[in-house]
């Protein structure tokens, strides 16, 4: 079956054959988001390039989902490298995960083009793919719907809230650590997302080719999302933990109880299952934090599963394959499905935890994203402040405000933001 390319995807393909063909030695970033069909660009820039491709998965589903999308093309010089399927194959064009790739780097060399989906999963400082990326001495090629990773980052403040440096100077130094004793300068964790190319170290140095949201949905390519927040809590009253980087489970716990987060997670998906217009949901998905609020989830709510990281693998697909045939109405998970769950039709997301990584934000809404004829809009029903963090993914924007500087911007409370590359 040959598949005609949509024209933002065909300008994708080119831009990343242009790439591979110049002589610059910078590695390129492909920027596509969830439901604009990565599967089918990766799988047409493999087939067009003219030496053999390793395309690294960061999972076993996603490797599967393209593999299969490229032998729909009817390329038969394609093969998968991963222990998770028992399969170690080399041909023109390999799927492969990083780990089964690494203890064995040496019969990769004669590879000419790497290729990297959901790439912002490659750690810059350290890691399998840096340990790769350092021996292939070949450009790279990534690809992702968020470019950007999150980081905690220790900062100095000074007694009106202002930022301060530590003095390089020996004896100044000495005299930075006095006034820390003295508490003239407070110690505070700090997060930022930090913009791939923006990094030091870094992988990635170029945006060869993106594409917003907004484009995607005014062309109709993405389904229409509802927003409703339901918050019953805000992130200002959430304590993070020791890095930062998230909340402090102890304290989110608590929090949980103070609002009864379980009562009216379940009154809500009760609600969902019927709304006012009298058209049921076509499925429900639901991500909560805790396994806790999962289990009470499906002792009081009829017609629903619950699948978290030690669910067998058997377990699992059967009870996506009857949520997919509506035999299962509610799906509710802890951390599993945010990647690799593709499911057009579903209609209804549910976040019943909040979170401080945009990337982890968009990677839920972005599992009702996906368009279907019988999909009228997506709902993304939120009940933990994470709408009023983030706003509406439609309004997530790439921009160039410098020479290879990027950053990210988005809407929340109706304001414009950036939300890359600063400190919160």
């Amino acid at each position: 079956m040959i598949y005609q390319l949509r024209d933002y995807q065909q300008e994708a393909s080119d831009a990343s054959i242009r790439f591979f063909r110049s002589g610059s030695d910078r590695n390129g970033l492909l920027i596509l988001p969830t439901g604009s069909g990565k599967s089918l660009c990766i799988a047409d820039i493999a087939h067009r390039l003219d030496g053999n491709v390793l395309v690294f998965q960061p999972s076993k589903e996603i490797l599967e989902q393209n593999y299969a999308k490229l032998k729909s093309y009817g390329v038969e010089d394609c093969s998968i490298y991963s222990a998770s399927f028992r399969r170690k194959e080399i041909s023109r064009i390999t799927f492969a995960t990083i780990g089964s790739v690494k203890a064995h780097m040496e019969d990769f060399n004669h590879f000419r083009y790497i290729i990297v989906d959901e790439c912002h999963t490659c750690n810059p400082q350290g890691g399998m793919y840096r340990t790769f990326f350092d021996c292939a001495e070949r450009k790279i090629l990534g690809l992702t719907a968020t470019p950007y990773r999150l980081y905690a980052s220790l900062q100095y403040l000074d007694w009106e809230g202002k930022q301060v440096f530590r003095p390089k100077d020996e004896e100044k130094s000495l005299e930075f650590d006095q006034r820390i004793e003295s508490r003239q300068i407070r110690m505070e964790n700090k997060c930022i997302l930090k913009f791939l190319t923006r990094m030091r170290p870094r992988i990635f140095h170029d945006v060869i080719y993106q594409v917003d949201i907004s484009t995607l949905l005014q062309r109709g390519y993405l389904a229409t999302l509802r927003y409703f927040d339901l918050s019953i809590m805000t992130h200002a009253a959430l304590k993070r933990n020791s890095t930062g980087m998230d909340f402090d489970d102890d304290a989110l716990k608590a929090q949980y109880d103070q609002c009864n987060l379980s009562t009216h997670l379940i009154n809500i998906v009760r609600r969902l299952q019927r709304p006012k217009d009298g058209r049921p949901r076509k499925g429900i998905l639901v991500f909560t934090r805790f396994i806790e609020e999962s289990e009470l989830l499906c002792e009081y709510v009829e017609g629903c599963a619950i699948i978290t990281g030690s669910t067998p693998k058997k377990e699992r697909e059967r009870i996506l394959k009857e949520f997919k045939e509506g035999k299962i109405k509610v799906v509710t998970n802890v951390g599993v499905l945010t990647t690799g769950f593709d499911y057009p039709e579903l209609d209804t997301v549910v976040m019943a935890r909040p979170t401080m990584s945009l990337a982890l934000y968009y990677q839920i809404v972005g599992r009702a994203i996906r368009p279907h004829p019988d999909k009228e809009s997506a709902w993304i029903v939120d009940l933990c402040g994470n709408y009023k963090r983030f706003g509406r993914v439609e309004d997530l924007h790439l921009q160039q405000y410098r020479s290879e500087e990027y950053i990210i911007t988005g809407c929340p409370d109706n304001q414009e933001r950036q939300l890359t590359n600063v400190y919160f």
